[in-house]
């Protein structure tokens, strides 16, 4: 589907998607208004759809995922609570630290395997005040990632994400999770994204990765937490004015960009098989379950990366020895079939 002019591969990330032609269309003719007033109509349209589809009450239009997370942590908690997650999650990894800066937050980290969190050390993570002596934070928020960016796009099994939220409801902690890339999820696994999310309260939902749109996040739940959510926005500077030219790509995308997301999970499964025969790269092909794939190369991930894109391939150094490629709806077959080439032509 690739719709702009490059000689490059480019496997760094989906966010480096750019919007197609059709959707260029409907930001162009996209009905306006001024969001902060909240009578932006697509803005609206876009909110209510994604709440509706993933079975909660209300949403929030955000600029990024980042500050969508970050606002549902500030929502839910107050300075010298702790959140729970997962070690190598978004939250804790790639968010600046945001929730000990804008929130006051500590974090208890929960190891585990390819991303995914097993429900009895969720339970063993949650710390709280009281009958501690006041030695122990309070832990208020247990934060869930679907799909596992560092895990290697790995999806949670159903049981086991109802499980967690059992865990944290009983322990008096909200459950949060960041879906930036739940479509994925969905696709994947073939459950519905209401029943994946069925037990969670709040649910965060990048629209300019996999679903290709230049920026924009949705935050949903219930009525209440939405309406707390949007004064942190504002808080937080992330009231926008006539955001229906971005909402307006969202739309666009959950019409035409969701089920497409198979033929990259199909793409990123072929790459990945074959790297993994190729002498001085390996792939844990039990990860491979969307559009992402982590090669390990006994070169060194720099030198993976400079020879690679000395050939005009682009991916991301993700540790000393592994590179991230991730599969995106400007990635077609001769993409894959050239990226394989060069994989081996470098061993």
């Amino acid at each position: 589907m690739r719709e702009y002019p490059s000689n490059r591969i480019d496997l760094r990330s989906d966010t480096v998607t750019q919007p197609t032609a059709a959707m260029r269309d409907v930001m162009r003719n996209a009905d306006v208004g001024d969001d902060v007033l909240g009578d932006d109509k697509t803005v609206i349209e876009l909110q209510d759809r994604l709440a509706k589809m993933l079975g909660k009450e209300a949403g929030l239009f955000v600029p990024s995922g980042t500050m969508s997370n970050a606002i549902a942590i500030r929502a839910y908690t107050t300075p010298g609570d702790e959140i729970i997650t997962e070690t190598a999650s978004h939250i804790y990894v790639y968010e600046g630290g945001g929730y000990a800066a804008l929130s006051g937050c500590s974090v208890a980290l929960v190891q585990g395997k390819s991303g995914i969190m097993n429900p009895d050390d969720v339970a063993k993570a949650i710390r709280k005040q009281e009958g501690s002596l006041g030695h122990y934070p309070n832990g208020s928020l247990v934060c869930v990632e679907n799909t596992a960016n560092r895990g290697g796009g790995t999806c949670y099994p159903q049981e086991t994400l109802d499980q967690i939220a059992k865990v944290a409801h009983d322990n008096n902690c909200a459950v949060h999770m960041d879906g930036a890339r739940i479509f994925n999820a969905v696709i994947a696994t073939g459950i519905s994204a209401d029943r994946m999310v069925r037990d969670y309260d709040s649910i965060s939902i990048c629209l300019s990765k996999g679903l290709g749109t230049p920026v924009g996040s949705v935050l949903v739940g219930s009525s209440k937490f939405i309406a707390n959510a949007h004064r942190w926005r504002k808080m937080f500077g992330g009231g926008m004015r006539q955001a229906g030219v971005l909402a307006a790509c969202g739309i666009y995308a959950l019409d035409h960009h969701v089920d497409r997301l198979a033929e990259d999970h199909k793409r990123a499964r072929r790459l990945a098989e074959a790297v993994n025969l190729i002498e001085g790269f390996s792939v844990d092909l039990q990860s491979v379950e969307t559009n992402m794939v982590y090669i390990e190369g006994v070169q060194g991930a720099k030198e993976t990366l400079r020879k690679l894109s000395e050939n005009g391939i682009d991916v991301l150094e993700v540790g000393p020895t592994a590179v991230r490629a991730v599969v995106h709806l400007h990635i077609t077959d001769q993409d894959i079939d050239k990226t394989i080439e060069v994989f081996n032509k470098i061993n």
